[in-house]
């Protein structure tokens, strides 16, 4: 059928009238001035897809009458303009796509109909490690391990860059996902198929927000919907409520945008915003750079929205010229915001759209500070660092306690690292990353590291050696400006060598510590730190013996290394003392905002730009030389180790299966409250004595070939094993951290995958019992499809991640939530019962279902299926298993 709205389409410019545009303006409805600049963006993409189809006239409606219709659970589609994936998330993926295909050729269909329709970007940053640092050769060695691990993988991903349509691969050594979208990727407005609208993307990763900081709306969805928006689907989303942030005032001199993005994490996380979008505005958004914006975008999963949106204003224009962009197009981009009302002037309050609930924060307020020891939320303003850090020493276990005797609290541990002999203490600092999307992406804060390493340098301070330092930028252009503008050299000097372009230490890239240091942690039981300037520090990513982390500003990174312990009062305590005896303070050596500007204009260029991103996709001579074959249909190595056809479309049919009650399901675990995905499926190392090691040493690998769990989400074997096996997992079965659990039928304790095996050969279903924010985290689609190959049917939380509970629906596992009021401990649940789950033939959103135990009690808990098209997903085992009948027929 065609576009009901086809008559609001009209040229941008007279000149080309092939280049056209729905003009929103014509619809001369008073509503659509009044919208949020975000929700205008999900108003476009209904009205420009619209096919009474997957998109009706009444979802045009709903989204225009967003006022009264955002407290209503409303469901509306929304078709975005990209998909961005990176290659931890990206090699399942595209896994998928290769099993759909041999599915779709198994029920007589046609195996090429599986390719992607909305454009992807899949950007390769999270399989290099941080093996070799301290050295001018560390990228090298780095980087040649990297290729020397993920061979197989890369090979894989070049294949599907050939065999699929309309995917492009940046390669390895090019940055992190999301810096390479915000300076490369992103158009701000698309230009295609004879259209102009706005540019928007959902990516793979819970960080995709950072691009809402340049006005292009996006954010993370599980690696199983992505798959489906590629294909073709729109995402079915309840429309969202919209917190207007009102940013008043200048920061202060000596703040930085991580000061500002921690404050406003730590306030969003008390208004409560999960599940809803926030919307900046206000005359201080005009005082912050589009660096600024994206870091504070960046961190919207950490205070828990779904997007945190900049609108488009002059100085995103000015951003996208400034990184290399064509001024011919930049030019039209802002024709066509000016045309549809949405280019915004923060310093116009007649501009201001209405909102859900407006909060506001004067910048001016803002201070120095770090979040820690083990959750972004929880923001220490540095004046406070050594006395909180000692206070959560002896605080019960939990997010800021560690439970140590107050008699060890000032343990030392002796040890000798390369002839030399030092002390480790609690809260010694043996890690310290410049590294992440987070800050990489920002030239304030990176130049303002540069100046600071500069001026500590020439006072005479230095890093301890045993500290592991590294330097990991989000884009070549950073390495480009920190080297022309002199900085480089003094990073190097207190260890700070450019150690790969990726993730890294962020997400658990950390590599190895010293045997010496690591053997001093585990004697002394120490709690030892890790100082990032990441967006994620929960217990057990950043390093197994780091048990604090903090999150902190580049310049503070650099700062807390050179002191080498958070267990400092700067304005009291000198940083170090030089060879001269003179004490150094934090305040001698920081650089002001004046100096670290006029550095930047200097420094920060479009040519540098143009230069690296015009090279971007050739510029890896170890990718240009992986060979990959061009068959339409993979041919899986049953050998491999990395890549394997996964289980998930065995015995597939066209006819739907009725979905039944889940009867007598044991508890596999039970958890309490800010259950990660890193605790779900873990990304990092794998434990010598795990499943998966276990699995790995079968097929004849020795632990050093092992790599980590993030780079085999390829092979279901291993990442089955992997499932809820993080060193830190705390089960309510178990008295000790670790991944294990009881078995009830026998009573032993055994490794989770090896009593989810015993469970499965018994013919006995299993459920998860949770608390609070279940599924909190980065976007991690395996932490569905393991639980669900461990046959777990449904989940029993307090209330869940946004993120996790869409992969959970998509891989036909049950999010059930307690009806409120209600949780494990007011039911009187231990998890030692046996449950089902009552499925009535007939489903409804969000209905109540019946639980009954073995105990003879009953209560009801809520199925978060929250909209019809998650029901049909759920009616067809999953929302891959529905695509692959759609495309089969």
């Amino acid at each position: 059928m065609s576009n009901p709205f086809e008559w609001i389409v009209e040229p941008l410019d007279p000149k080309q009238p092939l280049k056209k545009f729905f003009n929103l303006n014509k619809l001369q409805d008073v509503r659509y001035a009044n919208l949020p600049f975000s929700i205008r963006v999900l108003l476009e993409a209904a009205i420009r897809n619209c096919d009474e189809f997957l998109v009706k006239k009444e979802d045009v409606e709903n989204i225009l009458n967003w006022k009264v219709v955002q407290h209503k659970n409303v469901e509306v589609p929304f078709k975005p303009a990209r998909v961005i994936l990176q290659d931890f998330t990206g090699v399942p993926a595209v896994v998928d796509f290769a099993a759909m295909r041999d599915a779709v050729k198994r029920l007589g269909g046609d195996p090429e109909k599986i390719n992607p329709i909305c454009p992807a970007d899949l950007v390769i940053d999270h399989s290099i490690q941080v093996d070799f640092n301290r050295r001018p050769d560390s990228l090298q060695k780095n980087q040649d391990l990297e290729f020397e691990r993920n061979k197989e993988r890369f090979e894989f991903l070049k294949w599907g860059s050939k065999a699929f349509k309309n995917m492009r691969i940046i390669p390895p050594g090019s940055g992190i996902i999301h810096q390479v979208n915000l300076e490369y990727l992103a158009r701000v407005v698309m230009d295609q198929d004879g259209y102009y609208y706005p540019d928007s993307v959902v990516g793979t990763d819970s960080h995709t927000t950072m691009i809402d900081g340049l006005g292009v709306l996006g954010w993370g969805v599980g690696g199983i919907e992505a798959e489906a928006v590629m294909l073709g689907q729109p995402i079915s989303m309840v429309l969202p409520e919209v917190v207007g942030y009102k940013l008043l005032g200048n920061p202060q001199p000596l703040v930085t945008s991580t000061d500002i993005v921690l404050t406003i994490t730590k306030h969003l996380r008390q208004v409560g915003v999960v599940g809803k979008f926030v919307e900046f505005f206000g005359p201080g958004v005009a005082q912050l750079s589009i660096a600024d914006r994206a870091t504070i975008a960046n961190m919207c999963p950490e205070y828990g929205a779904t997007a945190a949106y900049f609108p488009v204003d002059d100085i995103s224009i000015g951003y996208l010229i400034q990184t290399g962009r064509d001024k011919e197009k930049v030019m039209c981009t802002k024709k066509y915001l000016e045309a549809v009302g949405m280019l915004r002037d923060f310093k116009n309050s007649s501009q201001d759209p209405d909102f859900t609930q407006v909060v506001e924060l004067d910048l001016n307020t803002v201070v120095p500070c770090c979040s820690g020891p083990k959750r972004p939320q929880d923001k220490v303003a540095v004046s406070d660092m050594k006395k909180d850090f000692e206070t959560c020493l002896g605080a019960k276990q939990g997010f800021k306690g560690f439970q140590i005797a107050p008699e060890r609290h000032n343990s030392t541990v002796k040890f000798n690292f390369e002839g030399c002999d030092f002390d480790l203490a609690h809260g010694s600092v043996v890690i310290a990353a410049i590294t992440s999307c987070t800050n990489t992406s920002n030239p304030s804060v990176m130049l303002g590291a540069g100046l600071l390493a500069k001026k500590a340098v020439e006072a005479g301070l230095t890093v301890k050696p045993y500290i592991k330092t590294s330097l990991s930028p989000g884009s070549g252009v950073v390495t480009y400006y920190l080297r022309e503008s002199g900085v480089m050299s003094y990073l190097s000097q207190l260890g700070f060598d450019v150690v790969g372009y990726g993730c890294m230490t962020c997400i658990g890239n950390s590599g190895p510590l010293p045997e010496s240091v690591v053997e001093a942690i585990t004697q002394g039981d120490l709690v030892a730190v890790g100082v990032l300037s990441g967006n994620r520090n929960f217990e057990g990513r950043v390093h197994p013996n780091t048990r604090a982390n903090y999150l902190a500003s580049p310049p503070l990174v650099i700062a807390y290394a050179i002191a080498g312990t958070v267990r400092i009062d700067f304005e009291k305590e000198p940083l170090g003392i030089n060879a001269s005896g003179k004490k150094i303070f934090l305040k001698d050596v920081w650089p002001t905002r004046n100096e670290i500007q006029a550095v930047e204009r200097q420094f920060v260029i479009p040519g540098m730009f143009k230069e690296v991103y015009q090279k971007i996709e050739t510029v890896n001579k170890s990718w240009n030389a992986l060979d990959a074959p061009s068959d339409k249909l993979y041919t899986w190595n049953p050998k491999s180790t990395y890549i394997k056809s996964p289980p998930f479309f065995d015995g597939l049919t066209l006819a739907l299966q009725t979905p039944k009650t889940i009867e007598d399901a044991y508890v596999l675990l039970s958890f309490g409250d800010s259950v990660t995905t890193d605790h779900i499926s873990p990304a990092g190392n794998i434990a010598r004595n795990s499943p998966a090691a276990r699995y790995l040493t079968g097929r004849g690998l020795t632990p050093r070939e092992f790599n980590s769990y993030g780079s085999r989400r390829g092979n279901d074997a291993v990442m089955a094993r992997g499932t809820f096996a993080n060193i830190r997992l705390v089960n309510k079965f178990i008295d000790k951290q670790g991944p294990q659990t009881v078995h009830f039928p026998s009573g032993e304790i055994l490794d989770v995958f090896d009593a989810a095996e015993r469970y499965k050969q018994a013919g006995h279903p299993l459920i998860v019992l949770a608390g609070k924010e279940y599924g909190a985290g980065s976007s991690r689609d395996w932490a569905a499809k393991g639980p669900f190959l461990l046959g777990v049917k449904a989940v029993l939380a307090e209330s869940y991640e946004r993120i996790h509970r869409s992969n959970l629906v998509g891989m036909g596992v049950i999010p059930l939530q307690y009806l409120p009021g209600e949780d494990a401990g007011t039911l009187g649940l231990t998890g030692r019962e046996r449950y089902t789950i009552v499925i009535p033939e007939k489903l409804k959103p969000q209905m109540n279902v019946q639980i009954q135990l073995d105990t003879g009690k009953t209560f009801h808990a809520i199925m978060r299926f929250d909209t019809d098209v998650e029901l049909t997903y759920f009616h067809n085992g999953g929302i891959l298993n529905y695509m692959i009948r759609k495309m089969a027929s």
